[in-house]
């Protein structure tokens, strides 16, 4: 039983390392600066400067990021945006497919699909975001968030009925 714990600890965490390389990699590509790299969250327990990117190593295992600039994120064509933001999700699509049948496979899998949800600060919400101000221009604080509302009742609403018809 602990062994399949912490298996699947050691996978989810494997998953979501390569899910912000993606973003990484995509990041530097589209010539998007990084700021922040990061494994686990809370208090900082280790801390270098690798290239221009300030990593660090966090007390609580338990997630990744990738820090980009988002002003010259925002200022590269929507292509390059979509694939910055969406890359994550693509490192974790492949693996899914490459590891089909196995629990890292089916971890890719959720992880992928759980991120496309349009919920605040997911990769699904910040492609939407993208989307909208291009087709809108930039809207006021107040539509963001009633439109970030709205992702995150659908997302929830998807997410109960999943859950009822499981």
């Amino acid at each position: 039983m602990n062994v399949v714990i912490i298996n699947t600890f050691v996978s989810f965490f494997a998953a979501l390392v390569l899910h912000e390389i993606g973003h990484y990699f995509a990041a530097r590509l589209c010539a998007v600066p990084i700021k922040q790299a990061g494994l686990g969250w809370g208090p900082k327990l280790y801390g270098a400067r690798v290239s221009d990117v300030d990593c660090t190593v966090r007390l609580l295992p338990v997630g990744a990021y990738v820090q980009m600039d988002m002003r010259a994120l925002q200022r590269r064509p929507l292509m390059q945006q979509l694939f910055v933001l969406g890359a994550g999700v693509g490192v974790n699509l492949v693996l899914a497919v490459l590891t089909w049948g196995s629990l890292f496979g089916a971890l890719n899998l959720a992880l992928a699909i759980g991120n496309m949800i349009p919920f605040y600060q997911l990769d699904g919400w910040k492609s939407g975001m993208v989307i909208c101000r291009r087709m809108f221009g930039r809207p006021s604080p107040l539509v963001e968030w009633m439109l970030t509302l709205g992702g995150g009742a659908i997302a929830l609403a998807v997410l109960v009925r999943a859950f009822l018809n499981f």
